[in-house]
């Protein structure tokens, strides 16, 4: 797989960002592309040459471009008017066939529509959805949308649940895996007007829907895929990261205050470290907009190196997946069972 990366997208770019694609080429045979300025990117890998041995690492190359969106630029005015930025590059490499996937952590806004206006929706596809790991009980589940449509009609939230299933699928390997639609109660008259006409549809699609889940069932495994409108998601999003930071840190403190406890820290440590990697947005890399006609991964601004390196190899496993045809298939499946 190529997996052209944004070497100039995030708040710690392109320390981050280079140091993420050294490690993901020393793990993996995927080719990288290095999109952004050459000079930059050539002195941040220069650093990293006592640590390993560049001139080995063969699948990685740069790609020059000369301009940068901004975190703070308008999304859509800055793809317009920035085609040599790093992102749109990235972007039209893809939509070329140069490139299996792009990811970045740059501006969130700028990366979609970067996708839509280079990639396009796949036909069918009313509204793309970015989709992302959770974590549960019993491991991850995949909530859609998280963030890209903070307004939406009952049919977005059908197209959703069936992409983000799709995608659990292929990904996860779960074999029909559980769609629930987030709302205020678990009973069928439970929920808001979007909510109430959303699951009369839901129980018409192809998937495997369990029904209603309420916030706390998230967390406790009630379904493998978990489909709400773009502003709960990313109320749930923001909301599990500062719980499970202040979780951590009670642990810490708790210990403090007990001697014995903090003399023991030794043989805890590795659940400790168990339970903080359960919980880390950097173990999952970044989340797939799903519906785009080519993998998109959109990545957290303050990623980690290690965040950039698992955000290039979920790229590079859903090209593997042939995702993109997968969800081209289900959607065309879907309308014409309903005659649209």
């Amino acid at each position: 797989m190529i997996i052209a990366l944004d070497a100039m997208g995030g708040d710690f770019a392109p320390a981050s960002t280079v140091e993420g694609a050294i490690f993901a080429a020393k793990e993996s045979k995927h080719k990288i592309l290095l999109v952004g300025s050459e000079k930059l990117i050539a002195e941040e890998m220069l650093k990293h040459s006592k640590e390993c041995d560049l001139m080995s690492l063969k699948n990685i190359e740069i790609v020059n471009a000369d301009e940068v969106i901004a975190m703070g630029e308008h999304p859509v005015k800055a793809v317009r008017q920035k085609k040599d930025s790093s992102l749109s590059v990235c972007a039209k490499l893809v939509a070329d066939g140069k490139a299996d996937a792009f990811v970045s952590m740059g501006n969130s806004g700028a990366v979609m529509a970067a996708a839509l206006f280079y990639l396009k929706r796949i036909d069918g596809v009313l509204r793309p959805a970015i989709s992302t790991f959770f974590p549960t009980i019993d491991g991850h589940c995949v909530i859609s949308d998280m963030g890209a449509n903070v307004d939406c009609k009952p049919e977005h939230l059908v197209q959703f649940g069936i992409m983000a299933s799709l995608f659990c699928e292929k990904v996860t390997g779960i074999k029909r895996p559980r769609v629930g639609l987030v709302s205020i109660g678990e009973e069928p008259t439970k929920g808001n007007e979007l909510t109430l006409a959303a699951f009369n549809l839901l129980k018409q699609a192809d998937i495997n829907f369990v029904g209603n889940v309420e916030g706390r069932d998230i967390s406790q495994s009630k379904a493998d895929v978990v489909v709400c409108d773009g502003f709960v998601g990313n109320v749930i999003l923001k909301f599990g990261e500062g719980l499970a930071e202040m979780i951590l840190k009670l642990i810490k403190k708790a210990l403090k205050r007990h001697p014995l406890a903090w003399a023991s820290l030794p043989f805890l440590w590795l659940a400790i470290k168990d339970l903080r990697k359960s919980v880390d947005y950097n173990e999952a890399g970044g989340a797939p907009l799903l519906g785009v006609d080519g993998i998109c991964i959109v990545g957290h601004g303050s990623s980690s190196s290690k965040a950039v390196k698992n955000a290039i190899l979920a790229g590079a496993k859903a090209a593997e997946h042939n995702l993109t045809d997968g969800i081209r298939e289900a959607i065309a499946k879907y309308d014409n069972k309903i005659g649209r």
